[in-house]
């Protein structure tokens, strides 16, 4: 039974570190950036060691959009059919790779709406499993170690600048970096929505 508290929530991260990299591999899968977060802050607290969260979330998003591309390059978008704006949203982004892959593959884990759909697109495009596997590579790296290390910053500024006393503002404050992350993710899917 987990209490209401971070600490014992962490201390239940610390007992279970096996079973939580392997949830952290299979969730970054999805390009979960606020549990990549999480993984930073248990980190910095110890709960998780920072090598192994990285590992575990460059892993999984790397795994994820490898197999993305894979339905992409097999299926194509006629599986899409159903879902017709799905479908425009993944040509488009297709057609876009065929022009900017790099720049997509490195920025597109980043804005949600994009993140979602842009693995297909590859597997759509032209480009090569090679070069893809290359580029997503480099490119899962930077987001794990991006997400983990700002996770992991934030929990060491958190600490070094609350006391215990000030713990419960600490929790405030991570739940307000959350909340404002898939805030801003939101705002952002409209404003491409409306383009």
């Amino acid at each position: 039974m987990i209490d209401g508290d971070l600490a014992s929530f962490l201390d239940f991260i610390r007992r279970h570190g096996d079973a939580v990299y392997s949830f952290l591999a299979l969730y970054s899968m999805a390009n979960s950036l606020l549990l990549a977060l999480f993984a930073g802050y248990a980190a910095q607290a110890g709960a998780l060691g920072y090598e192994q969260a990285l590992a575990a979330c460059w892993a999984g998003t790397f795994a994820g959009d490898a197999l993305r591309f894979w339905v992409g390059r097999r299926f194509g978008t006629r599986w899409l059919s159903r879902i017709p704006r799905l479908q425009r949203a993944v040509e488009t982004a297709a057609r876009l790779a065929d022009r900017h892959h790099v720049w997509m593959i490195l920025i597109h884990r980043y804005p949600r709406i994009i993140r979602n759909v842009a693995g297909f697109a590859y597997g759509a495009s032209s480009l090569s499993w090679p070069r893809f596997l290359v580029l997503n590579f480099i490119a899962a790296g930077l987001w794990a170690g991006i997400a983990v290390s700002a996770g992991f910053g934030f929990g060491f500024v958190s600490e070094k600048t609350m006391t215990d006393a000030l713990s419960a503002f600490g929790i405030a404050m991570l739940v307000a970096f959350l909340a404002l992350g898939w805030f801003l993710t939101r705002r952002l899917e409209r404003v491409m929505e409306r383009d």
